[in-house]
């Protein structure tokens, strides 16, 4: 499941994710993502995960179009999570972007928020 909210005052989404992300959730995902970069150019997002259980296999795939498409739209993106293969998530995902990219436990959710809008 995915809930995306988009500020109105900057270039800020943050998206919740929990469970398995399936492909019907990238078709919901994808053109709200890309309207906030035509609207913003550069966009920064908080992506929080709450009992995240990764990737059905075409999520996946289409996670990877996503990236590569979009590797320079992205400017900062932080993640927030309770688990330790979420962190290396974090560390996986440096490769596909040009973003400054930065894990937070759930606990410093706060200085995700503050560090993303900074």
């Amino acid at each position: 499941m995915v809930t995306m909210t988009a500020s109105e005052e900057s270039n800020v989404l943050t998206v919740k994710v929990s469970g398995k992300l399936s492909k019907e959730d990238y078709r919901e995902f994808v053109p709200r993502v890309e309207e906030q970069i035509r609207k913003h150019g550069k966009i920064r997002v908080l992506f929080e995960m709450d009992d995240f259980q990764g990737w059905e296999a075409g999520a996946l795939w289409a996670d990877i179009k996503f990236d590569l498409k979009h590797f320079k739209d992205i400017e900062r993106l932080a993640f927030v999570g309770d688990k330790k293969w979420e962190s290396g998530m974090a560390a996986f995902c440096k490769p596909f972007t040009t973003a400054t990219v930065r894990y937070y436990d759930r606990s410093r959710r706060d200085e995700a928020d503050q560090w993303i809008e900074a």
